[in-house]
C-alpha cells in the first residue's frame, strides 16, 4: 500500500519530488522516481511495505527486462496465483512482489489483465515502445485516484493536494460540486471540489498519450444485471459464510502483522471471525474506540465498546480499546487537511485515532467490515424503501398530502424526524425518490442558506442528477432495492466511507483492507434474492443468518449504529468557539458560498433545541475550513493544518 503520482506533458522533473512530499505519509518505508525527459514522463511513488520488505520491491519498478515501468498503490491478493501461471508461461521475475506480477501480467494479457485481478489498486503502468500510459482504479473504489488533464499536460496522484503543487492547476472551487456535498456530505466521482481536478472512477481505466487522454472505459461494473440465484435460504446462508471465509483468508497474505477494527458490530465480527484462524503467532490484535465518561456529556451517540469486549472473549482475540475524550474534536481541522474532500462525518476521526494507536503497536494492516451494509442492506433507508410497498403506488396527490402531513410533525425528537424525512419526498417518481433518500439536508432548504455565489449557479444545482445518471446505467427491470445499493456501492461507498477510510489509515502508515467487498462476495451478493438481503424489518438477513454458527445472537441481532462520536455535544461545547470564529458574519459574507443571515439563525435555533441542525452547520464549519486549506493556503503553506485560519478570499 502506497502514494502514487505523476505526470504526462510539459512539466519539470522537480515537480516529483513536491508531489511525492505531499502524499510522503502513504509510504514512509521507501520512495523513488523515475522522469524521462524526451517523452515528458514522470512517475513518482512513496512506499508502505507489507509484501516483499526488501529492495526488489522498490518502486518505480522495472520488470526484468526493463520493457515497462509501473508506480503502484495496493495489494493483489492473488499474485501468487497468477504469479505461478506466469512463471509456467516463461515470465521472468526479480523478486516477491505482487508489483512485479502486475508489470508481466499486463505484459502478457494487456487490457485484459483487469478481469484476472483480486485486489485493490491505482496504479500507472508506462510503456515506451507505446509511449503510452495506463491507470486504472480498483472495481470497487478502495484505492484513491485523481488526475487533471490541461494545457501543459495530464497529472495524477493518490491525493489531490499532491496535484496542486503544479502552478497551473487553478484552485477554482466548483459550486455543483459544494451543492452535492452540502446534500448527501459527499461529492459523487468524477467531480472534486476543483473544476480542475477530477477523481478516476471505480473500475475505470485511463491510456494517455503526449500529456491527453486518448481513451477512457469501464473495465468493471456491478453484475445487478444478472439473474438472482434459484437458492433456498439454507444454501444462501452457506455460501455467503463460505465466501466472506475465503475472502479474509485471501486478503491475511502479507509480510508484517495483521489487525483488524472490531466494532462489536456484525460485519467487523464477521471478519475477525474468520481472520483469527489466519494469525501466524499469537492471537490476533483487534482495535476499538471507547469515550470517556467526559466525551459525550447526556448525548446517545451509538458506539457501544461493550459488544467489542463480548465479541473479542467469544472470539478469543485480543481487543485494544483507543481511549478518548473531549479533546478528539481538536483532530478536525487535520482530518479535513488529510481528507482532500471535505466530508462531514466525525467517523472520520474514530478511524484517524484507531489507526494511528494500531501503528505505534507495529501493526501495519487492519481488516475493517466496511461494505457489509453496502452489498447485503443494512442502512435505515433499505426499511424505508421496502415500506414503499405499502404507499408508494398512491395518486401523486395522495403522497403529496403524505408529504404535507409528515412535513408539520415536530422534529425535536427522533421519531418525528425519521417519520418527516420518510415523507418529505414522498411526491416524487422513483428514482428521484429513490435518490432522496441519500440526502443528508434538503436541498431547496440549501437554496435558502447559500450566499451570493452559490445563487448565481442556481440553475445549475442539481441534487438529482449524478445518481440519477449512475441508475441510467441499470436494465429498467432491476428491483429498486437493487437500485439503491447499486448506488451505495458507486457513490456512498466509494465516495464516502472507502474515501476518508483510506486517507485516515495512509496518514500514518496503515493499510486497511475490505475483506467484505472482494469480488466474488460481491458478485454473490449482488445476485442473491432481495427478499434475503431485507427481510421485513432485518437487514442483511442472510448474512445474519451465515454467522449464526460463529457469533453470539445478540451481536448479530444487536440494532444497528453507526461508528459515531458525540457531535451534538462537540458543537455545544469542543467545538463551539471554533464554529463561532469560522462562521461568523464576516467570514462568510468574504467568502460568499452561504448566507450569514440564515447561518447565524439556524445556530441559534439548534442551540436553543428549536431544530436539529447539527450536521448542516457541521457541513458549512468543515466546507469553510476546507476553503481556508486548499483555496486560501499557498504554495508552501498548504498543509501545515495547525495555521489553517489565513484570510479568506472572496471567491468569484
Amino acid at each position: 500500500m502506497c502514494g502514487i503520482a505523476g505526470f504526462s506533458g510539459h512539466f519539470r522533473e522537480e515537480l516529483l519530488g513536491r508531489m511525492g512530499s505531499m502524499i510522503a505519509h502513504r509510504g514512509p518505508d521507501d520512495s523513488g522516481t523515475y522522469f524521462d525527459a524526451e517523452c515528458g514522463l514522470g512517475l513518482a511513488h512513496r512506499r508502505l511495505s507489507i509484501i516483499d520488505l526488501t529492495k526488489a520491491g522498490h518502486q518505480p519498478m522495472w520488470d526484468a527486462a526493463n520493457r515497462v515501468i509501473i508506480s503502484f498503490n495496493g495489494e493483489i491478493y492473488n499474485y501468487r496465483e497468477l504469479r505461478a501461471d506466469l512463471v509456467a508461461a516463461g515470465f521472468v521475475f526479480k523478486g516477491h512482489s505482487d508489483t512485479e506480477v502486475l508489470l508481466n501480467l499486463f505484459l502478457r494479457d494487456g487490457e485484459a489483465m483487469f478481469s484476472k485481478l483480486n485486489g485493490i489498486y491505482a496504479f500507472a503502468i508506462w510503456d515506451p515502445f507505446s509511449r503510452s500510459l495506463l491507470l486504472a482504479r480498483d472495481a470497487l473504489g478502495v484505492k484513491p485516484l485523481y488526475y487533471h488533464s490541461g494545457p501543459k499536460g495530464f497529472l495524477f496522484a493518490s491525493e489531490m493536494k499532491a496535484l496542486l503543487q503544479e502552478e497551473s492547476v487553478e484552485k477554482i472551487l466548483n459550486p455543483e460540486a459544494v451543492h452535492y456535498y452540502m446534500s448527501f456530505l459527499w461529492c459523487p466521482a468524477p467531480m472534486t471540489m476543483l473544476t480542475q481536478v477530477s477523481k478516476l472512477e471505480p473500475g475505470y481505466a485511463l491510456s494517455i498519450r503526449d500529456g491527453r487522454i486518448i481513451r477512457k472505459w469501464c473495465f468493471y461494473d456491478l453484475p445487478y444485471g444478472e439473474p438472482p440465484l434459484k437458492i433456498s435460504e439454507a444454501d444462501a446462508a452457506r455460501l455467503v459464510s463460505e465466501a466472506v471465509a475465503k475472502s479474509v483468508q485471501r486478503q491475511m497474505v502479507a509480510d508484517v502483522p495483521v489487525g483488524a477494527f472490531l466494532s462489536g458490530g456484525l460485519d467487523s465480527s464477521a471478519v475477525v471471525n474468520f481472520a483469527r484462524h489466519h494469525v501466524g503467532r499469537g492471537k490476533l490484535q483487534c482495535f476499538t474506540i471507547g469515550f470517556s465518561k467526559d466525551a459525550a456529556g447526556k448525548e446517545d451517540f451509538g458506539l457501544d465498546e461493550g459488544y467489542a469486549k463480548l465479541v473479542a472473549r467469544h472470539l478469543g482475540v485480543d481487543l485494544n480499546t483507543v481511549r478518548v475524550g473531549p479533546e478528539m474534536a481538536s483532530q478536525l481541522e487535520r482530518v479535513i487537511w488529510l481528507l482532500d474532500e471535505p466530508q462531514a462525518d466525525p467517523a472520520s476521526i474514530n478511524a484517524l485515532m484507531i489507526s494511528e494507536f494500531a501503528r505505534s503497536q507495529d501493526i501495519k494492516v487492519l481488516l475493517s467490515g466496511a461494505g457489509g451494509d453496502d452489498i447485503f442492506t443494512g442502512y435505515r433507508r433499505h426499511y424505508a424503501l421496502q415500506q414503499e410497498r405499502i404507499w408508494g403506488g398512491m395518486p401523486q396527490n395522495a403522497r403529496k398530502a403524505l408529504r404535507s402531513l409528515a412535513g408539520i410533525l415536530p422534529k425535536g425528537f427522533k421519531l418525528g424526524r425519521r417519520i418527516s424525512k420518510a415523507f418529505q419526498y414522498a411526491d416524487l417518481e422513483p428514482d428521484e425518490r429513490l435518490c432522496s433518500y441519500f440526502f443528508w439536508t434538503d436541498p431547496s432548504l440549501l437554496r435558502r442558506i447559500y450566499g451570493p455565489v452559490m445563487s448565481r449557479h442556481s440553475n445549475e444545482l442539481n441534487a438529482f442528477r449524478p445518481l440519477q445518471e449512475s441508475l441510467a446505467r441499470l436494465p429498467n427491470n432491476i428491483s429498486p432495492l437493487n437500485r439503491m445499493l447499486y448506488l451505495e456501492c458507486k457513490h456512498f461507498l466509494a465516495d464516502h466511507n472507502l474515501n476518508y477510510t483510506d486517507r485516515m489509515s495512509m496518514a500514518v502508515g496503515v493499510e486497511v483492507r475490505v475483506p467484505l467487498l472482494d469480488p466474488d462476495l460481491v458478485s454473490l451478493a449482488v445476485r442473491l434474492p432481495v427478499e434475503m438481503k431485507q427481510k421485513r424489518q432485518t437487514g442483511k438477513w442472510i448474512f445474519k443468518k451465515a454467522m449464526e454458527p460463529f457469533l453470539p445472537k445478540e451481536v448479530i441481532y444487536r440494532p444497528k449504529t453507526g461508528f459515531g462520536v458525540p457531535l451534538r455535544h462537540w458543537m455545544h461545547h469542543e467545538l463551539r468557539s471554533l464554529t463561532d470564529e469560522v462562521l461568523s458574519d464576516s467570514s462568510l459574507r468574504n467568502r460568499g458560498l452561504f448566507d450569514p443571515s440564515m447561518v447565524r439563525k439556524m445556530r441559534e435555533s439548534g442551540r436553543k433545541g428549536e431544530v436539529d441542525s447539527t450536521y448542516t452547520i457541521f457541513a458549512i464549519l468543515c466546507m469553510e475550513i476546507w476553503c481556508r486549506l486548499f483555496l486560501d493556503g499557498k504554495d508552501g503553506s498548504i498543509g501545515r493544518h495547525e495555521a489553517v485560519f489565513t484570510p479568506a478570499r472572496k471567491l468569484q
